[in-house]
């Protein structure tokens, strides 16, 4: 596909939309090619520091769900790695043309400087601001407008279930809270 180019699965509610992030959530950039490989470097000391958390985790035996999360954050910022890593060494660039994989002149990033690829578009609400509306009336309203990846999904699953699950994850917070009002009362 080429950039931008779209396969609808559900009318306009939900298609594959290729697009390339230069940089990070919602495509926020540091800037530049120091920037990126900032941006590198801190995704490979997340998911180092991340990963020795879990396996942290998974010796003290703690609840099934919280592991999964951390696990599912870890496979996420490694994808995302990856993808940042690699797609720039093994394909040209995608504007205006189809990406070729492995030119014989090499790709267009260097190692750490490529971009990620997002492709899933659900723009679920496609509808106008109303005239009464405080700002923006009148002007186009779309939700969910961001273009995310299998690896965004991944991170936004686990918060949820961190959200869902907090009680049974945490149980002894609360308990940890009460307790020191008490002692603190005395």
């Amino acid at each position: 596909m080429m950039m931008g180019e779209e396969i609808h699965f559900i009318k306009d509610r939900i298609m594959l939309h290729f697009t390339e992030n230069r940089g990070m959530a919602f495509g926020m950039e540091l800037g530049g090619d120091w920037g990126k490989l900032a941006l590198s470097i801190f995704r490979i000391l997340a998911i180092g520091g991340l990963t020795y958390y879990l396996i942290r985790l998974i010796k003290r035996n703690e609840h099934i769900i919280y592991i999964v999360c951390i696990s599912l954050v870890v496979a996420g910022a490694t994808g995302n790695l990856i993808d940042s890593a690699f797609y720039g060494l093994i394909f040209t660039d995608s504007f205006g043309q189809v990406a070729t994989i492995f030119p014989p002149e090499g790709g267009y990033a260097s190692f750490l400087h490529g971009h990620v690829v997002d492709m899933f578009y659900c723009p679920v609400i496609q509808t106008y601001y109303p005239d009464w509306f405080p700002f923006k009336s009148g002007e186009k309203l779309v939700f969910f407008r961001p273009v995310f990846n299998i690896a965004d999904s991944a991170i936004t699953i686990s918060v949820f279930l961190m959200i869902i699950f907090y009680k049974r994850i945490f149980p002894d917070v609360k308990n940890e809270e009460m307790s020191t009002d008490t002692t603190t009362q005395d």
